[in-house]
């Protein structure tokens, strides 16, 4: 499964840079400036949400609390200089009925802020954690995760097929890190079966979405590199008639050769 990539020579400069780039005074100056209006954004928009939230219907609410999504992307690029491109946006299933799991590298925190503005309306599989954070992780709750506890293996392989079907029957894309948690560039990690396993027992297709964010947002880094962040969208991976191994092999495979080709996972 071959998607279409286009040649874009600015953002493998950008990618050859970030493999060798080092913390700065200036980087950290502006990941100050980043988190000093992100924060008490963050706050006051999720201290809003709970106030209004329960009073609307999921997919408004999941319209209006991921409103904070489109303006940390944008305050991300004014302040750090982080810009993104999508290819292969084609290849996102469109209309009602066509709900479908995402399965994507994990590699930052990146990804689970530009994620909810491209998958509409989603449920992400996380870890039960988060939802404890005050005011961010009350507002998350409302958006029908499906909130894993990962101390418990068995139960919480049963949940994530049992909810994320229900999901996926009301129209509710369901966004899947089968690395299970972020991943540290130039690493695979081990990807579990959970998203095939799910598309299997729902009968609705796997996207597999690959990007190379960790090269300038890294996993629970302090500072961001500059630079344009590519995101890849695979061809749908069809389940009717396929084991839930061959669907994984299929997803997984090209999701390994993307991130390799982005220079996040070593030959």
């Amino acid at each position: 499964m071959k998607p279409s990539v286009e040649i874009d020579v600015n953002a493998e400069k950008d990618s050859d840079q970030a493999m060798t780039r080092k913390p700065s005074l200036f980087l950290y100056l502006r990941a100050t400036l980043f988190y000093a209006v992100f924060y008490p954004v963050t706050l006051v928009f999720a201290a809003f949400c709970l106030l209004v939230g329960w009073a609307l219907p999921f997919r408004p609410r999941f319209k209006l609390f991921t409103l904070m999504n489109y303006f940390t992307m944008f305050w991300l690029y004014l302040a750090c200089g982080v810009r993104y491109r999508v290819e292969g946006l084609e290849n996102l299933p469109k209309g009602k009925g066509n709900a479908y799991v995402v399965v994507a590298n994990h590699s930052s925190e990146w990804e689970t802020f530009f994620l909810q503005t491209l998958i509409r309306p989603q449920s992400a599989v996380l870890k039960q954690e988060l939802l404890k954070i005050p005011f961010f992780g009350w507002a998350l709750a409302m958006l029908k995760p499906i909130a894993l506890d990962r101390s418990k293996r068995r139960g919480a392989l049963k949940q994530l097929l049992t909810q994320g079907k229900e999901r996926l029957e009301e129209g509710i894309n369901v966004v899947i890190f089968p690395q299970g948690t972020r991943v540290e560039t130039g690493k695979l990690g081990k990807f579990n079966k959970g998203g095939a396993m799910l598309a299997a027992s729902a009968q609705v297709p796997v996207v597999p979405l690959a990007h190379d964010a960790g090269l300038y947002w890294p996993g629970k880094s302090y500072v961001k590199y500059p630079g344009t962040i590519t995101v890849r969208i695979g061809t749908p991976v069809p389940v009717a008639g396929r084991t839930v191994d061959e669907i994984h092999t299929d997803s997984i495979g090209w999701l390994e050769a993307q991130m390799r080709d982005l220079k996040v996972a070593d030959e």
